[in-house]
């Protein structure tokens, strides 16, 4: 595949996104009035109660992100961790809950790992990303199982549909012998569209686990192809395929010495989708897709140890019916069935999930907005599941908007959970001789959030408080629904324009419980702090990023096996980054990390990168 992929990005030419600059006026962070994924269907984010945030190409190129991890970091609500540097497995709390409550989607094709029950982030490619939304708070009835912190939705590159072949590279290099490089070929014939792009990243990466673990490099490589074709008939009917795929290795530092520490993986998602109007009012969409997560494990020297794979069979129906100017309906059917494949031999090794959903988005009284909707799950391993949600908007004419959220969500048990052998290798994280549990219920959670929003002349701000339960928590070994968690937590924005000068700023501050135990749930900051600013000089762009974070708690073995809890200090780390625009065609762009070495931890007994940079030349046409 790279000697495919490396003739694509030849064919592609020397090219490269240069619309960072052209997000809007004064380079502010973008923020587009349409979004999908709160409603399954486009829908105005200033008529939805829903709290999102959306990061577009712009803002990928502006923020000279090179990881999605790296662009997910500092998002409202999103506490997103990673055991090292690139590569290195992450892990992303969304409002509080564990990482493995937040639905992830790529195209509309649900992805991640079926024995795990999260996804690997540190391996979804930044170049092949267009456009990424982020929807905070319980989404199942419209999803289904998982989305109990809320959903985020990656949608590949669709590139440019002008008549004339649009093409874009950049290639770059920085510290820890870090090197990149992505291409892209997009346009449009008559009435069809095409999209085929390339990429790759790699880096011999730092010592990424604290010692007594092994003082090596922990590098990575990561190759990927990303396609898109479409075309729209005269009587509005549209079809498009679409296929990412993205493969490759890393190696990292295992929780104990001589543990597994290298992995080789794939993940790709291929789909098509269908879409006519049935009537004026009536428009109707058929998805299919299947989404892969295939890793295998190595011992030191190279030693074959394990293989987990995950295939994942979607298939959608929506209608979308406006009933009046004021009042859509939503009708849809979800169907899933996943499979594991994998040199553990499980009790089961698929099933199956189906769920139809309604949803009324409605305007009343000019200045309301409410939407509500409601979904019933059918799952092979527990049976039935019936969740709701209800939102209310109301925008007063002095731009003051005000908000409201109720729902309840639930997360299927993994198959880990379930159906692990009755005899699991002796690992400190699977004691003793029992399996899983094929009797346990799903995890349950109940929501409710309010919150006030601005938009003036000087800029927007939002603040919304949030309270979630949540039952049913599965824990132990067998595992067991035993625990019970509260989570309270204010999140705040705001962005503004300042003498040329753009900023964005966000605070999270979060209150998550054991309710049993009344101890802080593992893993989470209590409090985290983003700040962004930039401006333009001419040709010169510059900007700067703030994060700061609080402490957190871990539980942790140590090397006897014993169970440990240990807190973590907080941190502040800031960023740099420049842009020289040589012409319309030709950027340069630098950017570094960490400026004041910080030396901190996310992960207890791990490493984070210091001082780095990373250097970039870009093209397009």
């Amino acid at each position: 595949m790279q000697k495919f992929i490396a003739g694509s990005l030849l064919l592609a030419g020397i090219n490269a996104p240069l619309q960072a600059q052209e997000n809007s006026p004064n380079n502010s962070l973008e923020l587009p009035e349409m979004v999908v994924t709160a409603t399954r269907t486009e829908a105005d984010k200033n008529q939805l109660a829903a709290a999102m945030t959306v990061y577009t190409r712009k803002d990928i190129e502006r923020l000279q992100v090179q990881t999605l991890p790296e662009l997910l970091r500092g998002t409202t609500g999103v506490d997103i961790i990673q055991y090292g540097g690139y590569g290195q497995p992450s892990s992303v709390f969304m409002r509080g809950t564990n990482s493995n409550q937040v639905l992830v989607l790529i195209d509309g094709i649900k992805v991640g790992s079926a024995t795990l029950g999260s996804s690997p982030f540190e391996f979804i490619p930044i170049d092949q990303v267009e456009r990424v939304e982020i929807i905070r708070g319980p989404q199942s009835s419209l999803y289904g199982s998982e989305a109990v912190g809320g959903v985020i939705q990656i949608f590949t590159r669709k590139g440019s549909r002008q008549d004339k072949p649009a093409f874009t590279l950049d290639a770059g290099g920085g510290s820890y012998d870090t090197y990149h490089a992505a291409g892209t070929v997009s346009g449009k014939w008559r009435n069809s569209w095409y999209t085929l792009g390339a990429s790759s990243i790699g880096s011999e990466g730092f010592n990424a686990k604290q010692p007594p673990a092994d003082p090596d490099r922990d590098g990575y490589q990561n190759t990927a192809l990303n396609a898109r074709v479409g075309h729209r008939f005269d009587n509005t009917a549209e079809v498009e395929a679409f296929f990412m795929r993205t493969e490759g290795t890393n190696k990292f530092d295992g929780y104990f010495t001589g543990d597994v520490d290298n992995k080789t993986f794939v993940e790709q998602v291929v789909g098509a989708s269908a879409g006519m109007n049935l009537a004026d009012n009536w428009r109707s969409t058929l998805r299919f897709g299947q989404s892969r997560d295939d890793q295998d494990s190595f011992k030191p020297g190279h030693v074959f140890n394990s293989r987990y794979g995950t295939t994942r069979w979607n298939g959608s129906w929506l209608n979308e019916i406006s009933l009046t100017d004021d009042h859509k309906l939503v009708v849809g059917a979800d169907y899933r069935v996943d499979e594991v494949d994998s040199t553990t031999v499980y009790k089961e090794s698929s099933r199956y999930d189906a769920g139809v959903f309604t949803e009324l988005k409605s305007r009343i009284l000019d200045n309301h907005f409410v939407t509500g909707a409601v979904r019933w799950d059918k799952n092979q391993a527990f049976g039935d599941y019936v969740t709701g949600n209800v939102g209310w908007r109301y925008n007063w004419n002095h731009g003051i908007s005000l908000l409201a959220n109720f729902g309840n969500a639930f997360k299927a048990p993994t198959f880990n959970e379930l159906y692990w052998p009755a005899t699991p290798p002796s690992l400190p994280y699977y004691p003793g001789d029992s399996g899983g549990n094929p009797n346990l219920k799903p995890e349950q959670s109940k929501s409710v959030e309010a919150g006030v929003a601005g938009s003036h002349g000087w800029g927007k701000w939002e603040v919304r408080a949030y309270h979630t339960d949540i039952d049913h928590l599965i824990a132990n070994w067998p595992p067991v629904n035993v625990n019970k968690a509260q989570i309270e937590g204010i999140e705040a924005e705001t962005s503004t324009g300042i003498l040329g000068w753009n900023a964005t700023l966000n605070l999270n501050l979060l209150n998550p419980r054991d309710r049993q135990t009344d101890t802080r749930l593992k893993g989470r900051a209590n409090k985290m702090l983003a700040f962004d600013l930039s401006r333009s000089f001419g040709p010169f762009d510059v900007g700067t990023h703030i994060t700061a974070q609080g402490e957190r708690d871990y539980n942790y073995y140590d090397n006897n096996f014993a169970l440990k809890t240990k807190t973590i200090n907080g941190f502040v780390t800031v960023d740099l980054r420049s842009v020289y625009h040589l012409d319309k065609n030709w950027m340069l762009s630098a950017k570094l990390n960490n400026l004041l070495d910080a030396d901190y931890q996310i992960v207890n007994t791990y490493n984070t990168a210091g001082r780095n940079f990373f250097f970039t030349i870009h093209y397009n046409n």
